[in-house]
């Protein structure tokens, strides 16, 4: 039978001290009680590790070589019990994230940071996607996460609240309406608007096509927003905007990552765009983790400040 760790420990603590008061005194415990520890342990191993008398305590050969091995031995049970705490809290482990493009200027990099930087046990990897595929991915276990433009619909998934992000447009620094610090979104709204297509983030288009087309923004002689959809994927065509022809609405962290010649303005009075946290709705400590960490991340860096939100699909008005 393997001895307990305990009464090993305490055996560490006499084989330096070779003195049962101090031992007694220096692990805390009263010496009758280190007395029987060390009996008890001798019986476990069935043969004897200190040699005592009245005077003094001497190791035997057996105790030793215990005594010279045991600490190592120690040392790797330590290693295990941390490792399987760490399993335990969601520290370790493989962490696949997959996020949409609108999320890559400096979400999903900043929790994809976070979750590196304070959980060395974790091997994280991210992946851009189609924002449709994100929930479905979580939800049968291709990905362990996902970071999404808006509220998006899936099953077998929990949403979390993330980022609240201010929403403006894009446009050419020659603009007449880039001198403005905030623009009124019926001005905006004059202009050809350029939207992602709807297939790419459904909820997004439909929240930010509502937002402009609402019809208390207009007098009858104002005519309708003017929406289109370029050719190439997401933001690689420009060129419309550099010419000042189109604006593009875009979240405020598209200010940070804005192409030579563009400028972003907020929009005065709209309400925010969201990103959200998908999770699957049974959850491992493994993401447990990743909620706590980006819960942390969003407070510390007020991605949940108090700007309200875009109205969900039930609620939109042509």
């Amino acid at each position: 039978m393997a001895p307990d760790t305990v009464s090993l420990r305490y055996f560490l603590v006499l084989a330096q001290e070779l003195n049962f008061t101090r031992a007694a005194a220096r692990i805390g415990i009263a010496q009758p009680a280190l007395s029987a520890r060390m009996r008890r342990l001798e019986t476990e191993l069935g043969t004897a590790l200190l040699v005592r008398n009245t005077r003094s305590v001497v190791l035997t050969t057996a105790g030793a070589a215990l005594a010279e091995s045991a600490p190592s031995a120690l040392a790797a049970l330590d290693r295990a019990w941390d490792t399987a705490r760490g399993a335990a809290a969601g520290e370790l482990g493989t962490l696949r994230i997959g996020y949409s493009l609108s999320a890559g200027a400096e979400t999903a990099p900043a929790l994809v940071d976070r979750l590196i930087r304070d959980n060395s046990g974790l091997d994280v990897g991210a992946v851009p996607m189609a924002t449709p595929e994100i929930s479905p991915a979580v939800a049968d276990g291709r990905i362990d996460a996902g970071i999404t433009r808006g509220e998006q619909p899936g099953r077998g998934v929990r949403r979390f609240l993330l980022r609240r992000a201010r929403i403006g447009v894009q446009l050419s620094q020659h603009h007449p309406l880039a001198e403005h610090l905030e623009i009124e979104i019926a001005d905006a709204a004059a202009y050809p608007l350029r939207l992602p297509d709807r297939a790419a983030n459904p909820v997004i288009h439909d929240q930010l096509s509502a937002l402009f087309r609402d019809t208390r923004l207009f007098r009858d002689t104002r005519p309708h927003p003017r929406f289109h959809t370029p050719a190439v994927s997401y933001d690689m065509s420009q060129r419309d905007l550099r010419d000042g022809v189109t604006l593009a609405p875009a979240g405020e962290a598209a200010a940070a990552a804005l192409s030579a010649g563009l400028r972003w303005r907020p929009l005065r009075g709209a309400p925010s765009l969201t990103i959200h946290l998908v999770l699957p709705r049974e959850q491992s400590p493994l993401h447990r983790r990743v909620r706590a960490v980006a819960n942390a991340l969003a407070h510390e860096l007020g991605w949940l400040s108090g700007l309200p939100e875009l109205p969900g699909p039930a609620e939109l008005s042509d």
